[in-house]
């Protein structure tokens, strides 16, 4: 269970992230929509784990990917937006968030069974 700390932390992070590439992720992923939708923190501050949700994207990993290779930059415009905020800025490790694709997934099959459901009535 994260801190009161860790979780104050990790929304920071988490918005700041967001703005970054609302408004200068263009260079990062073109036109696909980045949504970060979780932050989870380390209990030292000093790694944070992102969870990205890809949407109209043809290739997720592909992005994902070249958003890694972009960590460094990303990093320092992070540092830059919470410098008085925070002593050190964390080392970032970014992550898919297939949730989505899960509830709808899930979705297809619940509709799926309802269907045969109603057929057989």
């Amino acid at each position: 269970m994260e801190s009161k700390r860790q979780q104050k932390f990790s929304r920071v992070i988490q918005k700041e992230l967001s703005e970054i590439f609302q408004r200068e992720g263009l260079s990062f992923h073109g036109n696909t929509i980045v949504t970060i939708t979780m932050v989870r923190i380390s209990p030292d501050l000093s790694v944070a784990r992102i969870y990205l949700s890809l949407f109209n994207s043809a290739n997720k990993e592909q992005l994902l990917t070249e958003i890694k290779a972009q960590t460094k930059e990303i990093r320092y415009k992070l540092g830059e937006r919470i410098r008085n905020q925070a002593r050190i800025v964390p080392h970032l490790e970014f992550f898919l968030d297939d949730s989505m694709e899960y509830v709808s997934r899930m979705d297809q099959l619940f509709n799926q069974i309802n269907k045969k459901k109603e057929d057989e009535e």
